[in-house]
């Protein structure tokens, strides 16, 4: 007892002012952080007059939920939805595959050409052929206007496979080691012992994935033409560039109830505008608690070695 009281930290009144000017420090720097995304919401859901006139700040006036059913009858906007969700779901997935598999494999001394294919690997990081090359690379092999632009080019990402790489060469050997003394072959060895045990690195590389998934738009921009094929981030992109002419054609669609309607759930171009953002923001915003609790593990124990 005496030896935990001895090792025991006493805190003096200065380590309880550091304390507490940490967390003050953190709660103002989380405040301006989560801030830009309140206010969208708050704005989402006020009187859409007022919101227009900028006078929502902190709290929302006369709250209404009429902006998101309208927004779900913006042109697209469902059929964006699923295209969103199916290309983050399907992307994620075959990254983790592909980075947990690699990043396994160049860890394997018996490897054929180990050296060279990891390094050919990580060069496509330094290089790339520039925008036209790689549009006509993808016009050739037939992806334009193909939902599968979204996923195969992204497959191979040699970040991850160097964070996965990392992750594996810091488990202990001994692990592959048992399974080969048990008859297990290489493919064995890793789906069944190995990547049970790379959650923390796979759900770091699941979230990377994930949210640049869901936030882009650029493929969508260069490569499809097709409007069953576009993206929220790209619907968003388009909606907040022409919110004025859908703010107007709204209006005109509701007819004689949008003339009898109030002024306060009238659409406006500051009300789509935010509306749609934060249809487009809050599912990603969603994704990172269910990964939190590995993030810092994965992220650490993947790029450090030892």
């Amino acid at each position: 007892m005496a030896t935990k009281t001895a090792n025991r930290h006493i805190r003096t009144k200065g380590d309880v002012a550091f304390s507490m000017g940490n967390y003050f420090i953190f709660f103002i720097l989380a405040m301006i952080c989560a801030y830009p995304f309140y206010f969208l919401i708050i704005n989402s859901i006020s009187a859409n007059d007022v919101a227009a006139l900028g006078d929502v700040r902190l709290f929302p006036i006369d709250i209404h939920f009429s902006n998101y059913v309208q927004a779900f009858k913006l042109p697209g906007l469902p059929l964006a939805a699923v295209v969103s969700l199916a290309r983050t779901a399907l992307a994620t997935t075959f990254v983790v595959l592909s980075s947990a598999l690699l990043g396994f494999m160049f860890t394997q001394d018996r490897m054929w050409g180990r050296v060279f294919w990891y390094r050919f690997t990580i060069i496509t990081m330094y290089f790339s052929a520039g925008l036209i090359p790689i549009f006509i690379i993808m016009k050739n092999l037939g992806l334009t206007n193909n939902f599968w632009v979204y996923v195969l080019p992204w497959i191979v990402q040699p970040f991850n496979i160097i964070l996965v790489k990392t992750f594996v060469e810091s488990m202990p050997k001994e692990l592959q080691e048992a399974g080969e003394l048990d008859g297990a072959g290489i493919l064995t060895i890793f789906f069944r012992i190995y990547l049970p045990n790379m959650t923390p690195i796979l759900a770091t590389v699941a979230i990377f994935t994930a949210v640049a998934q869901w936030n882009s738009f650029q493929d969508t921009l260069i490569y499809i033409t097709d409007q069953k094929l576009y993206t929220l981030q790209y619907l968003l992109y388009i909606f907040i560039n022409q919110a004025a002419s859908l703010a107007q054609a709204a209006a005109n669609a509701g007819g004689n109830v949008g003339q009898l309607a109030n002024a306060a759930t009238q659409q406006t171009a500051s009300s789509i505008r935010t509306t749609v953002s934060v249809i487009v923001v809050l599912p990603i915003i969603f994704i990172y608690p269910l990964f939190q609790r590995f993030f810092v593990k994965g992220i650490m124990l993947g790029a450090v070695k030892g």
